[in-house]
């Protein structure tokens, strides 16, 4: 069989920057020839396709058992002679590249992280029944494509780029490096090209992810160059907003914030996880600052934009963690007064440091702590989005209400996709993938309630709500 004829089907799982992973893979077979396309899950999968990659996410528990249990789905239609070939990539075979092929020996092939460059060959050896390879270095270390090469799976108006992989930090939660390797910065020239492409097919908004956003660089130019990337991407023709994604706390630096605050095209919003703000939780977690210096660089933040929307992410439950630490966790919490947050429950990770701590914290209290702060953040949120009330914004629009087809559904500035709310715009008809004025008229703990400064964007809605209805 040509290649011309082998159709490759991608399920992606897990994080932004997997999906990034997965787009590449899936634009590298398209280039050599294969008829690809990107899928949800092996039941979507069409009958006759000859090949299945699954990219993997191993990140916590949860997510290792739908790695398991995506790859277990793929393997009974491969036993039933619905699928021919399943290619196991990312993060899981990385980290577990020494058991997987034992617990799974129908999987055709394995490829840890870095290795994108390699699955047209991959492919192509399991296509020739070669024995069941496993690609996956003791020390992976990112290699980037020499050419921007992506199939995109979301909406083509909004992308994410992703500017370094690998992290070079040493927290004691976190099992990302064992499996992604140091950090290493993709050079300037070529995050430039990406972007280029990316405008030219037709996104408008930039999100950048990274392990660690704010050491781009360090490793190419012997400083971190964030602020100057962030600089140089303003400058790209079709790209209106830039959204930056994972800074970490203690390299959030002056140049940092004034490109926020004064750089064309660059949203004032910035994901900064801290974790905790306990100080001896963050001891535990070998976290760099404290609660009272996170509040100044949050209050620096605030100074230079007053507008910034500020996320965040915390993990309750960590070991040791006591009432009292967790006490001071919702202070911090109410005095912060965040924008946007996420919380998690910890998440005993194999071959990391805290795994060995004393102190495990049972479940439910886990989970009743984690309550308490989303419900606490909840009314901050909705305080946070009350402040927009009255005031115009755009908004970029990506689909209709579901029950209301003149209502559509949009982003702010404060809104990133898929973690964060949404505005829906009443009486408004503009396309998804465009812009439009907004004038806010009612604030949800998460949402926002606007219609379209535009009349005449108003007319049209009220005119074709008024042709339904006789």
């Amino acid at each position: 069989m040509s290649i011309e004829s082998a159709s490759v089907s991608l399920i992606s799982l897990g994080c932004s920057k997997n999906e990034v992973d997965s787009e590449e893979m899936l634009g590298i077979l398209h280039k050599d020839g294969f008829v690809v396309d990107h899928t949800s899950s092996p039941a979507t999968v069409a009958g006759g396709t000859r090949v299945v990659i699954i990219n993997t996410c191993s990140f916590i528990e949860s997510a290792r058992q739908e790695s398991m249990d995506t790859i277990r789905a793929a393997l009974q239609r491969k036993r039933a002679g619905e699928i021919d070939k399943v290619i196991v990539t990312g993060c899981l075979p990385q980290r577990y590249r020494d058991d997987l092929a034992a617990e799974l020996p129908d999987v055709d092939a394995f490829m840890g992280t870095g290795t994108t460059h390699s699955i047209s060959s991959v492919v192509l050896d399991a296509l020739a029944n070669r024995p069941p390879a496993v690609k996956a270095d003791l020390k992976p270390h990112h290699q980037w494509l020499n050419v921007p090469s992506r199939v995109r799976k979301g909406s083509p108006w909004s992308a994410y780029l992703k500017i370094s992989e690998g992290c070079d930090h040493a927290c004691t939660f976190c099992s990302i490096p064992s499996f992604r390797g140091k950090h290493v910065s993709k050079p300037e020239e070529m995050v430039l090209a990406e972007a280029r492409m990316l405008a030219e097919q037709g996104a408008v908004e930039l999100n950048l992810i990274a392990q660690d956003s704010t050491q781009y660089g360090h490793d190419l130019y012997g400083e971190f160059r964030l602020a100057h990337l962030l600089k140089a991407l303003s400058t790209v023709d079709g790209i209106q907003w830039i959204r930056l994604f994972y800074c970490y706390p203690s390299r959030v630096n002056d140049r940092i914030i004034d490109a926020l605050a004064n750089t064309p095209k660059v949203l004032p919003y910035i994901d900064m996880p801290l974790q905790h703000a306990d100080d001896a939780v963050l001891r535990r977690m070998r976290r760099p600052m404290s609660g009272e210096a996170y509040l100044a660089l949050v209050d620096r933040i605030r100074k230079a934009s007053p507008q910034a929307a500020i996320r965040t992410t915390f993990i309750v439950g960590f070991p040791g963690e006591t009432d009292d630490e967790f006490e001071n966790l919702l202070s911090f919490t109410k005095q912060a007064r965040f924008d946007r947050v996420g919380a998690f429950t910890y998440s005993v990770e194999e071959g990391t440091p805290s795994a060995n701590l004393p102190g495990r914290v049972a479940h439910e209290v886990q989970i009743e702590r984690r309550n308490r702060l989303m419900e606490t953040q909840q009314g901050i949120s909705l305080e946070r989005n009350q402040l927009w009330v009255g005031t115009e914004m755009d908004a970029l629009v990506e689909g209709r209400a579901p029950r209301d087809f003149t209502m559509a559904v949009a982003r702010t500035f404060r809104d990133a996709p898929e973690v964060d709310g949404q505005v829906y715009v009443r009486t408004c008809m503009a396309r998804p993938g465009t812009f439009v004025k907004v004038r806010i008229t009612e604030a949800r703990p998460y949402d926002l309630i606007a219609s379209p400064v535009n009349a005449a964007d108003m007319r049209l809605a009220m005119k074709l709500n008024l042709a339904t209805m006789s």
